[in-house]
């Protein structure tokens, strides 16, 4: 049995999100993982991730967060935070692609918390 790719909180990863259901996001895409790295260092078998995109919609601009190209992740893109979700780890098809800084990751977990009312 292979051993399990090390994730790392903040990482970009190529991840197979379907099957998608209704206004999901599915495909293979990059994702961040916004897990926190004391749990990852356990290896859980689900992850809380945000994917990302090369599209913006316009209704949600006020929730995305964009990321400029870097690494393997070759174009700007941007972060979903409406689509954030917990997937298994088995979908995460990728060593890591490139890795958000923490202002990135803090902006995530900011813009998550105003979505969800808090």
């Amino acid at each position: 049995m292979d051993s399990p790719l090390p994730l790392t909180r903040g990482g970009i990863y190529l991840a197979r999100l379907d099957p998608a259901r209704g206004a999901e996001v599915g495909k293979r895409r990059p994702i961040a993982i916004l897990t926190a790295q004391r749990l990852l260092d356990i290896d859980p078998p689900v992850l809380f991730i945000c994917p990302l995109s090369s599209r913006s919609d316009p209704a949600f601009a006020a929730l995305h967060l964009t990321l400029p190209a870097r690494d393997q992740l070759q174009i700007q893109s941007y972060a979903l935070i409406e689509h954030c979700r917990a997937i298994a780890r088995q979908r995460v098809l990728s060593e890591r692609i490139a890795m958000l800084t923490q202002y990135e990751v803090d902006a995530i977990l900011d813009r998550l918390a105003r979505l969800v009312g808090r």
